[in-house]
């Protein structure tokens, strides 16, 4: 794609180490992505590794252009009408805007959970899990469905909760455990990466725990990319954080980014340290 603007690019840290060694997932990367909303730009030149094994927090105040840099990695910032973008998004070197590759594909390697819960209501828990799999042309018989819908649902931390009322409504469940739901309806595809925007937003307590340790026990077999607002969150679940900022009235770009220890310990630039420890966002 063609870059839209002569601004100077941003210099950020050198990405983290490539893949975890023994880890599924895909290595998804971010090269210099540029987006507007007709003539207003709302990111300037982002660039970022996303390796697979580690789970990747885009943490700022709102406004900055997280959920934005989200949906470009999956290609969803493209179903706006006045919506465009320059650079690059690489699945294991594999750029998804390429001319050629098709979106189901893209959609089909890299899922997405939405920050409110979105099963199909009236569909059953069963058909809400397997759903993707007639959208993507993916063919199964019913034992291999079966086995697929419970190792999901597992993954998910839902499958005890449901197992004896799999042809019920999905849209009975609890909020948490449609979120879940949504999670499992996600991993059916396969995907190679899993982009979650702020997923626990509208959740107790308790429905986020358990929503942040299915986080941490996927993180060997698929990517995982999450937008929080919440901080205690981003410390407990993600291994690396990208802080995201948007100042007066300038696009949204990466202030920095690094393992979340460091960010926020002993982060380089004063305003992650302000944002992280509450004092604006």
């Amino acid at each position: 794609m063609t870059d839209q603007t002569t601004q100077t690019e941003t210099t950020l840290p050198l990405p983290l180490a490539a893949a975890v060694p023994g880890v599924s997932g895909a290595t998804l990367e971010a090269r210099r992505i540029s987006a507007w909303f007709g003539d207003h730009k709302v990111l300037d030149r982002v660039s970022l590794t996303m390796p697979a094994g580690l789970v990747t927090a885009l943490i700022g105040p709102s406004g900055c252009g997280k959920s934005t840099f989200l949906r470009i990695l999956n290609r969803m910032h493209e179903l706006v009408a006045s919506a465009s973008l320059a650079g690059e998004v690489l699945v294991d070197g594999q750029d998804i805007y390429a001319a050629g590759q098709r979106l189901t594909e893209a959609r089909r390697k890299i899922g997405m959970v939405f920050q409110k819960p979105n099963p199909f209501p009236a569909m059953s828990i069963y058909d809400n899990v397997t759903s993707g799999l007639k959208l993507t042309g993916i063919r199964m018989r019913g034992d291999a469905k079966d086995d697929l819908v419970e190792e999901c649902l597992a993954k998910a931390g839902l499958w005890k909760e449901v197992r004896d009322r799999l042809r019920q409504p999905g849209g009975a469940l609890s909020g948490g455990q449609q979120q879940r739901l949504c999670i499992a309806r996600s991993l059916a595809v396969r995907p190679q990466v899993l982009l979650m925007d702020e997923p626990c937003s509208a959740l107790d307590p308790t429905s986020t725990r358990r929503i942040e340790e299915t986080i941490r026990e996927l993180a060997h077999e698929v990517t995982i990319v999450i937008v929080t607002h919440n901080m205690q969150q981003a410390a407990r679940v993600s291994d690396q954080c990208a802080f995201f900022l948007a100042e007066q009235n300038t696009p949204g770009a990466i202030v920095e980014h690094g393992p979340t220890a460091m960010m926020f310990a002993s982060p380089s630039d004063p305003r992650t340290s302000d944002y992280v420890e509450g004092r604006f966002g």
